[in-house]
């Protein structure tokens, strides 16, 4: 009998052509996929990340960046510069008061004169001869006034005896009347010719400084003429007035008896002191100013007349008046007004009333010191604007402040 422990099945051989799974590729395949989704979920998490962030930076562009500004008030009030005619108190232009030929003249320009001292002397003759005339005249009226007043005491006698009629008597009291008249008459000549004879000789008023002179010896002298020229003019050099014209602006600050300092040209570096002496009282409607008269005094005579005197005015600091600089102010049809930022940082615009005009900063009310004031705002600027404030820049350390 065959032995079957031996015996065995057929052996099978492998079909190369049949396709067979690798071991885990569906594990494999799993992962790859999510792999991939958690690329594209990441990719697409990333590009809305990315566009969110381009949005809120685009609105933030939108959003304008302003400049937020400190006020400060105004300690030592203000300052202002204005220009000064400097004149002298006392200035005569001395005019001929009688006609004639200038026989000499004593003192030129930049001659020091006192009261009355002769300046010049025109020819005198005539005058001399019209005053003898004027006294002979008064002599021989008044000689016939004796003689009537005399007949009149006569006839005063003869009328108590009745020896004369009323009307006689009557008639030599007109005589006398009359003759009395005509001697005031030539009384009055003679003084006019004395005068006439002392206005030959030209005197200086007063004390002062000679600054001009246009005769000389031989020239004609006509008075009454319109293009008369002033033979000297005879100036006081020892006290000065200086006018100020002040804009309207400013009046409420100008007080009675203050005081201003000035520099003058010649005198780079030197300053003088000036004190408010009289004021016009009017403001000039072609201009908007006042005009205001300093005195200064000019013992040395260092300050010509003529000269232009730079006037430095300070204003003390009003309450609740605030330093604004210029670059803030926005002029709209409301009038003059500062653009602010409020707690939600939005635009609000605020009136303003200028009192001192600085030039590069003006003093002015309506504003405190909490608010947050906008500089060089846009004019594209509206109220309720939304705007992304930034803080003044600091001044560099060590740096000096105004």
């Amino acid at each position: 009998m065959p032995d079957k422990s031996h015996h065995s099945e057929p052996h099978m051989e492998p079909d190369i052509l049949r396709h067979s799974t690798p071991p885990r590729l569906k594990y494999y395949g799993i992962v790859a996929l999510c792999v991939a989704g958690v690329i594209v979920v990441a990719g697409l998490g990333l590009r809305f990340y990315s566009g969110t962030r381009t949005q809120n930076w685009t609105e933030e562009q939108a959003v304008p960046s302003v400049q937020i500004i400190t006020l400060k008030g105004t300690k030592a009030g203000g300052k202002l510069d204005l220009a000064g005619d400097v004149q002298a108190f006392t200035n005569s232009p001395i005019y001929a008061q009688v006609s004639g030929t200038v026989q000499k003249w004593y003192a030129d320009i930049g001659a020091t004169v006192k009261t009355g001292d002769l300046l010049a002397q025109i020819d005198p003759r005539s005058y001399e001869a019209a005053l003898a005339q004027a006294r002979g005249q008064l002599a021989r009226d008044s000689a016939t006034l004796a003689n009537a007043r005399v007949d009149l005491s006569r006839y005063q006698a003869l009328a108590q005896q009745n020896a004369i009629s009323n009307q006689a008597l009557s008639a030599q009291q007109t005589t006398v009347n009359a003759d009395a008249g005509i001697v005031a008459s030539d009384q009055a000549a003679v003084q006019t010719a004395a005068i006439n004879l002392e206005y030959t000789r030209i005197k200086a008023p007063f004390g002062g400084v000679v600054t001009s002179r246009s005769i000389d010896v031989g020239n004609l002298v006509v008075v009454g003429t319109a293009s008369a020229t002033p033979l000297f003019t005879v100036t006081d050099l020892t006290k000065l007035r200086i006018y100020v014209h002040v804009p309207q602006i400013y009046l409420a600050a100008i007080k009675p008896g203050m005081t201003v300092d000035f520099n003058v040209p010649e005198y780079p570096g030197k300053t003088f002191t000036a004190t408010l002496a009289a004021s016009a009282g009017a403001v000039a409607s072609s201009s908007g100013t006042q005009l205001l008269q300093f005195q200064t005094d000019n013992a040395g005579g260092a300050i010509k007349p003529g000269d232009y005197a730079s006037m430095h005015f300070k204003f003390p600091a009003a309450g609740g008046v605030l330093r604004i600089p210029a670059t803030a102010l926005m002029f709209r049809d409301e009038g003059m007004m500062v653009a602010t930022v409020d707690g939600g940082n939005h635009v609000k615009f605020k009136p303003i009333t200028i009192r001192t005009d600085l030039g590069n900063a003006v003093e002015a009310t309506g504003l405190t010191t909490a608010d947050q004031v906008i500089d060089n705002p846009p004019d594209s600027l509206v109220a309720g604007d939304v705007v992304k404030p930034s803080p003044e820049p600091q001044a560099p350390a060590g740096a000096g402040a105004e």
